[in-house]
């Protein structure tokens, strides 16, 4: 991918994704939290997938259980210093790949979905369940995804 030069079509690029990943994430747990009682599972492919609400008050998988304002303080301080980041690199004039304005703002979007919820409701909603993993939500998939992108990037970089 060639790099973006121009810093308004790269802003409006990482504003696209980043609210496309918080609303698809907002009404997504909210679609889920108004059909499920806490608890309840519905199927949609049986042993496979199934949409199963769950309230998470801990990081990634649920561990560390009820450390909220750690969880609150830690993505913060990332938003913060991601926003930074793109900020030094566009002030001192160097270019930023596309692909990373893609990864890290899947990431920023990922992170600020769950902050919401965090903030809001003191856990975050989580539902999509594959029954040999631990209940997630599209934040969380967002999340992922971009750390995969920006692994796999830096590692076809490594190659060169």
């Amino acid at each position: 991918m060639r790099d973006l030069q121009r810093y308004p079509r790269s802003l409006v690029i990482a504003l696209l994704i980043t609210s496309s990943v918080i609303i698809l994430d907002r009404v997504t747990k909210i679609f889920f939290s108004n059909l499920l009682d806490l608890g309840e599972s519905l199927p949609v492919v049986d042993h496979v997938l199934h949409m199963t609400l769950v309230h998470n008050t801990g990081i990634a998988f649920g561990f560390l259980k009820d450390q909220n304002i750690v969880f609150i303080l830690v993505p913060v301080i990332a938003i913060v210093l991601l926003v930074f980041n793109v900020y030094y690199y566009r002030q001192n004039g160097h270019a930023i790949n596309s692909f990373y304005v893609i990864a890290f703002c899947l990431i920023l979007g990922g992170a600020l979905g769950n902050l919401f919820d965090r903030i809001v409701y003191g856990y975050v909603i989580d539902f999509i369940d594959l029954r040999i993993w631990p209940v997630f939500n599209i934040a969380d998939s967002a999340i992922t995804i971009g750390a995969i992108l920006i692994t796999w990037q830096c590692f076809r970089l490594a190659e060169k």
